[in-house]
């Protein structure tokens, strides 16, 4: 596999990456990754694993390394071209370090404290005690900032969820070039129309995650495609009976909808237009086995992923970070003058 980006692109930027914790599911393959796939001929790519943003969780250190390699062989699988995309890890470029710590220097308290995800996986499983809150939980949205300013990235692939700490990276870029002089480029989100936050399929209400307690409702890119069948038809819906997009009254097939929706490329309209007569049995049948066609290809390319990883794409990973280093240590050295430390 030969590696030919060059420098000569003149494309906008993305960055965008995943962290690796626990399996990958149908909402990161729908939500994070496809997206990259569509963009890649757009825009000149930086997508890599966020090793660094999983320490602010629990973690096994062999786990670890088995979900780094599952991603980067799952990029590969959903399609995207390594010789368009610069795929790396964040850990082996360790500039993402350096800027992140002088980022952190021009943040508040007040600012971190505020993101959405702090107070829900931090404060609320701790009782809103900050004594047992990890500081890395509190401080990533700022490495974030970091991954994303060190790259000159125009835009960033970001789900509902994701947008304050992108707002936060803009804030802090806006802060330090008003104060040292241009430095940094503000980034855009891109948000995905319909594909950017897929739910729970027991529970609509809550985004399908790696860290879902039941995984009945969760489906997971490795899950045999029988399995994959069952939980599609086994989701939960409503008594209506009748397929129909409303997220606050039907929000169970809603879900199952935007599904299908991010899979076919048919609208939310078509769709709703060609089940009008159905009941959900029927369009359950269809989207599993819509999802099984899509997870049966995504699962033989997984294969060959692993089948190449340690000849072919371990190498292109480690030419991939010296690429990242030389473009990042010319940023570093920017702010570091900017601001005074050279």
């Amino acid at each position: 596999m030969k590696n030919t980006f060059t420098k000569t692109n003149k494309k906008p930027i993305m960055l965008s990456g995943i962290q690796p914790t626990n399996n990958l599911t149908l909402g990161n393959y729908l939500g994070s990754i496809k997206p990259y796939v569509k963009l890649q001929n757009k825009y000149k790519m930086y997508v890599f694993v966020a090793d660094l943003h999983a320490l602010t969780n629990k973690f096994d250190k062999n786990n670890l390394v088995n979900n780094k390699r599952n991603i980067v062989c799952a990029y590969y699988a959903a399609g995207l071209d390594f010789n368009k995309c610069i795929i790396f890890n964040q850990s082996d470029v360790i500039s993402h370090n350096d800027v992140s710590h002088v980022l952190l220097c021009h943040t508040t308290l007040g600012e971190l404290e505020r993101m959405t995800q702090f107070k829900d996986k931090g404060l609320s499983k701790n009782d809103n005690n900050t004594f047992y809150v990890r500081t890395g939980l509190l401080t990533y949205p700022v490495l974030m900032a970091a991954d994303i300013l060190l790259y000159d990235a125009n835009a960033v692939i970001v789900g509902t969820d994701q947008k304050q700490h992108l707002e936060l990276t803009r804030n802090i870029a806006t802060r330090m070039n008003n104060k040292y002089g241009k430095m940094f480029v503000l980034p855009e989100p891109v948000i995905m129309a319909h594909s950017a936050r897929v739910m729970d399929l027991l529970d609509p209400s809550i985004k399908m995650s790696k860290s879902n307690t039941n995984p009945k409702g969760v489906i997971y890119l490795s899950d045999p495609l029988n399995v994959v069948y069952k939980k599609i038809m086994q989701a939960k819906t409503d008594s209506f009976n009748k397929v129909n997009y409303d997220v606050k009254k039907q929000p169970g097939i809603s879900n199952l909808i935007e599904i299908y929706v991010a899979i076919s490329n048919i609208s939310i309209e078509t769709i709703v237009k060609k089940y009008a007569n159905q009941n959900y049995a029927v369009f359950k049948k269809d989207l599993a086995n819509l999802v099984c066609k899509e997870l049966k290809t995504f699962q033989t390319k997984f294969k060959k992923a692993e089948a190449i990883f340690d000849k072919q794409i371990k190498p292109l990973l480690v030419k991939n970070a010296k690429i990242c280093t030389q473009i990042v240590r010319k940023k570093t050295s920017l702010v570091y003058k900017k601001i005074g430390l050279q």
